[in-house]
């Protein structure tokens, strides 16, 4: 009782030392808080209700009390440092040392600033006799049968038994990371009809040489196909200008003005020079330069593509004045329809081709930076060698004409749960959330505050003055109401028609590039939050994958739902597993791939194994019906014990020929069969009527000489009172039936063919 007494904790409100349930110590009901948690222990021992908690999550451990379920205190020793993420032996390239995690320490500075949703005083107060802690310690050799964890590494997932449940599986870096999501989605096609760049913008690794060049080569096209946007742009500005302005402007050209410094013009041949790349790219896109010399010189060399970028650049960014001629509007106009119908993102990319270069492995957008000049992006890059020879910068391309509220960007955190890997199973939740920015939207302004939206970075900053008034001071919405703003903007079903179907079809694809990496463990599950981007067209645009998602009830709106999506996985992973039709919360669903059945392995042995079949009865025996009415002279040699040698042989072979016509149709019982059966053959004594016999049936005699080099099963032959039609010899029956004849010479039962001429 004293090491029992030294766990219990005073009543910050009462004088009095509480034990159980509000009893004092004087009562004598004190001595019943063993024995009740005695009990409640050996209770959850035997349904394998132990569960063990790593981290902040005040929410799973009050539900799973409700449940029934002992904590067993995640314990260790003291000066303990856990190692920061490596890659283990069951890690790959891309494993678990590279997940992008929400979870870290900085949750735990957002659990003290908040008080929106006080569940640790809630669980403090509901554990005020250290009843909790008490039980802890009975189940402290216990084995957990759940556990769950901010970091996967925190325990080695070899060791744990089938029926332990962890909440991360192993290998998820595949998709988890940005790395590992770029290159993964480049096999889609091998898994789906899809295509990557229809919901994932087009991505490459700066630290391979291949997918550097790609990119290089990536960003002069899009500044070509720009050039080519911006001439629509200004012939359509032109065109919306009144006649007379027009007429005045051309006046005032003609007319000498006072010195002033001339800006900036780019000739026509710049947009020549333009067309001429997005034709060549269209010509390869076709594959019509296959039989092109792979060293003949590109239209445009890198030093011409040097010099294209640097009037690109003064036109976008320095204001200089674009010429351009009225035949070359049209021309923009078609190659660019033509673009459309195989760049996927070409209306998204905007016009000044600006770019997101991000640290491969980094979450809550630390060492984001938007750039659009190409020269200043390689160099970023290359200033760190470490993080070139990992391969651990990307550069993805930045969605320019982004889906804004009051002028303001967003994205939108989805969270969805595997349950098992093998078949693919997913679990989509219904409610979301979006984050906003504190800055009014602009491209000419890349500052991340403008850009990025993660609460981990918005939450430091102060709103500016310029931002719209009805947008929320705690820069977070609800997907409810972002439904209700799209109802205000008449767009009622773009949630349901576009928004969510393309969240989750860019959720299944991501998961089905990465099933083959991912550990498949069926004892564990994993929650996932997904950053999606939408375009001017509710078009939604995956940006990464989160690994442990922040649980952090940061704001009013992510104090009830991550709550919700807490309490709704343990609907899934835990009651569901009792009860199939449970209710699931908010979850639904999506996609449970059908079970692929896995032959079993039978080794590299490729013999064929079989046995001999019997030798089918005597001719003579058992015979009725339309074959022994047909042969009679055969019964009576055959009854009255003639042996081989007095011309069975031609007999024989005369009831095979028999069987043969009958069957084919060319005769009747009463013909030719009998002559044909005492017709001696040409030739001298018995070894030529043999060999006639076996000139009348060649597939016999071919048979024969092939028999020696192979082997079938058992089958047990006999005669039937009707001749089936194209049978030359005996019709097999069931070889269960046995055979009389105890002969076990080998046989072959042969179906006639078409009688062939022979020479």
């Amino acid at each position: 009782m004293a090491a029992g007494h030294s766990t219990l904790k005073r009543h910050p409100y009462s004088d009095s030392l509480l034990l159980w349930r509000g009893f004092t110590k004087g009562t004598p009901h004190h001595m019943g808080r063993l024995r009740n948690a005695k009990i409640h222990v050996e209770r959850a021992v035997k349904q394998k209700k132990i569960f063990m908690i790593h981290g902040r999550y005040p929410v799973i451990r009050c539900l799973l009390r409700q449940r029934g379920w002992v904590e067993k205190k995640m314990v260790h020793p003291p000066g303990t440092i856990l190692p920061p993420p490596s890659k283990d032996l069951d890690s790959s390239m891309l494993g678990d040392s590279d997940a992008t995690e929400d979870e870290d320490e900085e949750e735990s500075e957002m659990f003290r600033e908040s008080q929106l949703l006080d569940l640790d005083g809630f669980l403090e107060f509901d554990d005020l006799d250290g009843i909790h802690a008490l039980m802890s310690r009975m189940v402290r050799n216990e084995t957990p049968y759940l556990i769950w964890t901010t970091r996967r590494d925190v325990l080695d997932c070899r060791f744990l038994s089938k029926d332990q449940m962890i909440n991360h599986y192993a290998r998820a870096g595949s998709f988890t990371t940005k790395v590992g999501l770029c290159l993964n989605l480049r096999n889609l096609p091998w898994f789906d009809e899809a295509d990557a760049d229809s919901f994932f913008p087009r991505c490459y690794r700066l630290g391979a040489e291949d997918d550097k060049k790609a990119f290089i080569e990536d960003f002069w096209l899009t500044a070509a196909r720009n050039v080519l946007k911006l001439v629509v742009k200004l012939e359509g500005r032109s065109q919306s200008i009144p006649i007379q302005a027009r007429e005045e402007e051309a006046l005032e050209d003609t007319q000498p003005k006072k010195q002033e410094k001339k800006p900036v013009t780019v000739s026509s041949d710049f947009v020549d020079e333009a067309l001429s790349a997005c034709e060549e790219h269209l010509s390869n896109i076709a594959h019509k330069d296959i039989d092109k010399d792979p060293n003949a010189p590109l239209y445009l060399s890198p030093d011409d593509w040097s010099l294209f970028l640097q009037r690109y650049y003064q036109i976008v960014h320095q204001g200089a004045e674009l010429r351009y001629l009225e035949v070359q509007v049209q021309r923009c106009e078609d190659i660019l329809q033509q673009l459309r119908a195989v760049v996927p993102q070409i209306d998204m990319e905007g016009d000044r081709n600006i770019w997101i270069v991000k640290p491969g492995a980094k979450s809550r957008g630390r060492g984001i930076t938007c750039m659009d000049h190409l020269d200043e992006m390689l160099k970023l890059v290359d200033c760190n060698p470490m993080l070139m020879k990992d391969g651990k910068w990307i550069v993805q391309k930045y969605i320019e004409r982004p889906l804004l509220i009051f002028g303001t960007k967003f994205d939108l955190r989805q969270w969805f749960l595997v349950t098992d890997w093998n078949p693919l199973t997913v679990w989509f939740y219904r409610d979301s959330y979006i984050r906003f920015s504190t800055q009014p939207f602009s491209l000419k302004n890349l500052d991340n505050s403008v850009h990025l939206c993660n609460n981990s970075i918005q939450r430091h900053l102060e709103a500016s003055c310029h931002r719209h008034p009805m947008l929320p001071p705690d820069n977070m919405w609800s997907s409810q109401r972002f439904q209700a703003h799209l109802q205000e903007v008449d767009a009622p079903k773009a949630w349901s028609t576009v928004i969510v179907p393309g969240m989750k079809a860019a959720v299944i694809h991501a998961l089905q590039t990465s099933q083959d990496n991912v550990q498949c463990r069926k004892a564990s599950f994993e929650l996932y939050g997904a950053d999606f981007v939408f375009g001017e067209d509710f078009q939604p645009w995956l940006i990464e994958i989160n690994a442990s998602p922040t649980m952090a009830p940061s704001t009013a709106v992510t104090a009830r739902l991550c709550a919700g999506v807490q309490a709704d996985t343990l609907r899934v992973v835990i009651d569901r597993r009792m009860d199939r039709s449970c209710d699931t919360g908010a979850f639904e669903l999506i996609y449970k791939q059908p079970a692929v059945e896995v032959p079993q392995y039978v080794g590299i042995r490729l013999v064929v194994e079989g046995s001999t079949i019997k030798k089918p009865m005597a001719v003579g025996h058992r015979r009725t019906g339309v074959l022994c009415s047909s042969l009679p002279h055969l019964l009576t040699q055959q009854g009255s014990g003639e042996s081989k040698g007095s011309g069975s042989p031609t007999h024989r072979s005369a009831f095979r020929k028999n069987a043969r016509v009958e069957s084919l149709g060319h005769t009747t019982a009463a013909e030719k069969p009998e002559t044909t059966a005492t017709t001696p053959v040409p030739g001298k004594g018995k070894k030529a009527e043999v060999a006639g016999s076996l000139r009348t049936l060649p597939e016999v005699a071919q048979l024969r000489r092939g028999r020696a080099g192979m082997q079938t099963q058992t089958l047990s032959t006999s005669l039937v009172s009707t001749s089936r039609p194209g049978c030359l010899l005996p019709v097999c029956t069931d070889p269960r039936a046995g055979s009389t004849d105890s002969s076990t010479a080998s046989w072959w039962a042969l179906r006639l063919c078409q009688p062939q001429a022979r020479p």
